[in-house]
C-alpha cells in the first residue's frame, strides 16, 4: 500500500513539472499555484471562498485571446440586414456596436453603444411582423402594410396567448421587407441587453468576469484595453477553461460533485418553460423572449418528454435559410427543428453543435462529466431527465458558472452606476 502511495505521489509530481496542454489549461494551473498557497499557508476557508480568492487573484490579461475573427465590431449605421449577414458569416451570436457619431477622442465608453446579438435583431423584427392572433384585433391589411415597410403597424398584439399559426412563406416576406433592409442597428438600440456598454478591463479579476456571466446573466464580455477590445470572454469560453482544468485538484474536488450536490437544476420540474411539438415556433420564441431565457425543450403531447431542444440561436435560420420553410402550411416547434436538421444533413453542414442535438443527463451525473460534455459537443444546455425519461430539469452554462464563484457582500460597489440591464418592457 505505501508503494502505491509513493506511485501516485511520483505521478502527481510529473503531471505538475509537465507543460500544459493548452493555454486554457496554463491558466488553470495558475488557480492551481493559488489553490495550493492556501493550503500550505493554512489558510482555513470553505472550498468556495478558496476558488473565490483565487479567482479573485488572477486578471483577465491571463485569459487566452479569442480568434481575431469573433472579436468584430458593427457600426450604427449597419442595416439589420447586413448585421445578420456579418453575424452568421463570422458564426457568431452578437457583436459591439460602434458609434459612428461618436468624436475621435472618445473613450471606449463613449464608442460603443451596447451589444446587438442576433436574438435581438430577429426578436425586434418578429415583434414588427407578427401575425395578428385570435384576440388582437389587428386585420391581414395591416400586416401586408408592416412587411411594405409602413411602420405604424409596429406593435402588433403581443399578449400571452399563444402565438398564431404561421405560413412557412412568412419568413421569406421578412428578408424582403423593406424594415429589414433599411433599419440600422442604433434604431433597435431597445433589444441591446446593456446599455450603455458594459466591458472589463484587463486589469479587472477573474471573479468580477464570472460573476457578471452568471448572477448577472451577461453571455458575452469585451475586454477593453487601450481604448479598443481587445478580446471577448463568453460563457462557452469559460466552460472550455473548466473542461481543459481536468485533472487539476482544485477543478476535482469541484468538478466530481453532482449535480444534487451542487444544488442543480435551479428550477422545479413543474417551472421549466417549454414548448408543444404541434405549437408555432414562434411560441417557442415568444415564450424565450418573455422568460428572458435562451432556450428551451419541445416537449411530446403529455409534456413531460423532452423530442427536441430550439434556442435563440437557432432563429438564424428564420432569416439565413427561409426557403427551407417555404412549402409549409405552417411551422411548428418540431417540424421548425426537422426541417433545418434534414436542410444542414443535405447540405453536409449538420455539425455536433447545430440545434438539432438535444443532450440528457441525470441528478447523479458529476459536473466534471457534463462540463467536458458541453464543451465537446459546443452546446449551451443540457436536459436532466428520470429514469424513465421525462423531463426533470434544465442545465445551462450559466447554471455551471454560478456554482463555481458566489458574490461577496457589496463586491461590485459603484459598479453598474450608469450601466443598466435591459428594462422590464425590452422586447428581448
Amino acid at each position: 500500500m505505501a508503494t502505491l502511495q509513493a506511485m501516485r505521489v511520483v505521478k502527481e509530481e510529473e503531471r505538475r513539472c509537465q507543460s500544459p496542454r493548452s493555454p486554457e489549461a496554463r491558466l488553470g494551473m495558475k488557480v492551481e499555484n493559488l489553490w495550493d498557497g492556501f493550503h500550505q499557508q493554512g489558510t482555513k476557508l470553505a472550498p468556495i471562498e478558496k476558488l473565490n480568492a483565487c479567482f479573485e487573484g488572477i486578471p483577465l490579461s491571463a485569459f487566452p485571446t479569442c480568434p481575431s475573427s469573433q472579436v468584430i465590431e458593427i457600426r450604427s449605421d449597419t442595416s439589420l440586414a447586413e448585421a445578420v449577414r456579418v453575424l452568421s458569416e463570422h458564426r457568431i451570436l452578437g457583436a459591439p456596436v460602434f458609434d459612428v457619431d461618436a468624436p475621435e477622442d472618445a473613450n471606449w465608453m463613449e464608442k460603443y453603444i451596447g451589444v446587438v446579438e442576433f436574438a435581438g435583431i430577429v426578436v425586434w423584427i418578429l415583434y414588427q411582423f407578427e401575425p395578428p392572433s385570435s384576440r388582437s384585433p389587428k386585420t391581414g391589411a395591416t400586416f401586408a402594410l408592416a412587411l411594405n415597410g409602413v411602420t405604424s403597424a409596429v406593435g402588433l398584439d403581443l399578449g400571452p396567448e399563444p402565438a398564431a399559426a404561421t405560413p412557412g412563406s412568412f419568413f421569406e416576406a421578412l428578408i424582403t421587407s423593406e424594415i429589414y433592409r433599411s433599419t440600422k442597428v442604433r434604431e433597435i438600440s431597445g433589444s441591446f441587453r446593456w446599455a450603455p456598454f458594459l466591458a472589463l478591463q484587463k486589469e479587472d479579476s477573474f471573479l468580477t468576469m464570472l460573476l457578471l456571466l452568471s448572477k448577472y446573466k451577461m453571455k458575452s464580455i469585451p475586454i477593453v484595453d487601450e481604448g479598443k477590445i481587445d478580446n471577448i470572454i463568453t460563457q462557452s469560453s469559460v466552460i472550455h477553461m473548466l473542461a481543459e482544468c481536468a485533472g487539476l485538484q482544485w477543478f476535482e474536488d469541484w468538478g466530481m460533485k453532482t449535480l444534487s450536490q451542487l444544488g442543480l437544476p435551479l428550477m422545479a420540474t413543474d417551472k421549466i418553460i417549454k414548448v408543444y411539438e404541434d405549437e408555432p415556433v414562434l411560441q417557442a420564441f415568444k415564450l424565450m423572449r418573455k422568460e428572458r431565457i435562451g432556450g428551451i425543450p419541445i416537449v411530446d403531447a403529455s409534456g413531460k418528454k423532452a423530442v427536441g431542444n430550439i434556442s435563440l440561436r437557432d432563429i438564424c435560420f428564420l432569416l439565413t435559410a427561409p426557403k427551407i420553410y417555404h412549402d409549409y402550411r405552417f411551422v411548428t416547434a418540431k417540424g421548425f427543428v426537422m426541417a433545418t436538421k434534414d436542410y444542414l444533413e443535405k447540405n453536409h453542414e449538420l455539425t455536433a453543435h447545430t440545434m438539432c442535438n438535444m443532450v440528457t443527463c441525470k441528478k447523479d451525473n458529476m459536473m466534471k462529466e457534463l462540463i467536458v460534455m458541453l464543451d465537446s459537443k459546443m452546446i449551451h444546455r443540457l436536459y436532466v431527465v428520470d429514469d424513465e425519461g421525462n423531463l426533470e430539469g434544465v442545465i445551462t452554462l450559466r447554471d455551471i458558472i454560478s456554482k463555481l464563484v458566489h458574490e461577496p457582500r457589496g463586491y461590485f460597489g459603484d459598479f453598474f452606476d450608469g450601466v443598466l440591464p435591459s428594462p422590464p418592457n425590452s422586447r428581448v
